[in-house]
């Protein structure tokens, strides 16, 4: 986007000539709060006044309340928490254990999984393109999303440490798994000693209106549940949740800049307005209003999905002339989606009725624009 914004505030960014832009794709849906949000400057500021960093090698009291904040607010009190700085190296770390616990090499991973472009995380990444002989020789197995069966003949190899799918798939142009599929795979990974690791990266953080979006499958515990993303409101950091049948072993895992101070304090801030502000409820109701609008005012649009405020659509023709005429005509951020016809939504968890309404609204003017010329 040939945009250069200059500051922000809540749904909202203004460009370096002072042109304001209705934010609805959140830079990747990490703006979980919005930006600017006052609680998070004043958390971030404040911590930065005490001390900034300093390693794991001394005590930060700020983890533990961040991991019980977590627990609580996410309905896994019981699980261990590993904090890093990225979704990718999350993903990682809960590749790597996995196979600690099982003694096993092999990962099923899903056509059109997108878990990011480090070593382990680009091999189990669907798109040649971006995965470099040097990442290749990870033992990687691609099924198609829904497929149960082809999973479990995966299994019974014996040589797989870990199945891992997103909560929904976001590069992918918002592909939800049912229920039914999710639960399977737990079955399936109990049955034959693998661990089932849900990616909820893009997907978790109260995005879909709940906390994770595996959570819409009921009485589904993930053995690994990796997060980044919306859990920093734009500050680098990730984590790995870790069920307590895997032991935690001291050592086992490692990093310099994970877990430290500002990373929590910015943590900390998020899911205290998360909590106090209820953006969970409000990304529920907002998602309901924007998916009902879509499916009742635009006809001509062939396929919405998504849960909350993590939408896809596609339209009968590529998407990116749509985007640019939204952005350069009307001032809206969108996201773009591997599919070229799809367009992603996925704005601050704050975002109000009125500002959806007015991307329906701008989005009617630019099909009519494109339809007339």
């Amino acid at each position: 986007m040939n945009v250069t914004p200059e500051k922000a505030s809540g749904v909202y960014l203004w460009d370096n000539k002072g042109q304001k832009y209705l934010d609805l794709y959140g830079g990747h849906a990490v703006i979980s709060i919005g930006h600017s949000h006052p609680h998070y400057v004043r958390r971030i500021s404040e911590q930065l006044h005490k001390i900034g960093f300093y390693s794991n090698s001394v005590q930060i009291p700020l983890q533990n309340e961040m991991a019980s904040k977590l627990g609580a607010l996410s309905g896994y009190e019981s699980y261990n928490l590993f904090l890093c700085n990225s979704g990718a190296e999350a993903n990682e770390n809960a590749l790597k254990l996995a196979s600690f616990e099982t003694g096993k090499p092999g990962v099923i991973a899903f056509h059109g999984a997108f878990h990011g472009r480090t070593s382990g995380a680009v091999a189990i990444t669907d798109n040649k393109k971006i995965v470099a002989p040097f990442n290749s020789g990870h033992k990687v197995f691609f099924e198609a999303l829904g497929d149960l069966e082809a999973v479990e003949q995966r299994l019974k190899g014996g040589e797989i440490a870990a199945v891992i799918i997103e909560g929904i798939q976001g590069v992918n142009g918002i592909q939800v798994a049912g229920a039914e599929f999710l639960t399977g795979l737990s079955t399936l990974t109990k049955k034959y000693g693998a661990k089932l690791i849900l990616d909820e990266v893009q997907s978790g953080y109260g995005r879909t209106g709940k906390f994770f979006a595996h959570q819409w499958a009921e009485a589904l515990s993930p053995d690994l549940i990796t997060i980044a993303k919306g859990m920093g409101n734009g500050f680098p950091i990730g984590g790995v949740l870790i069920h307590p049948d895997i032991e935690a072993k001291y050592g086992l895992l490692g990093t310099t800049f994970g877990g430290n101070h500002l990373a929590c304090a910015a943590g900390l801030a998020v899911l205290e307005v998360l909590e106090e502000e209820k953006l969970m409820n409000n990304a529920h109701t907002m998602g309901e209003f924007l998916m009902g609008a879509l499916k009742d005012e635009f006809p001509e649009i062939p396929s919405i999905r998504g849960k909350g405020l993590m939408i896809g659509f596609d339209l009968t023709e590529e998407a990116a002339g749509y985007r640019s005429e939204l952005i350069s005509n009307h001032h809206i951020f969108t996201g773009s989606a591997a599919s070229k016809n799809t367009i992603r939504i996925l704005p601050p968890l704050c975002v109000k009725q009125e500002e959806l309404q007015l991307f329906l609204k701008s989005l009617r003017e630019v099909i009519i624009s494109r339809k007339t010329n």
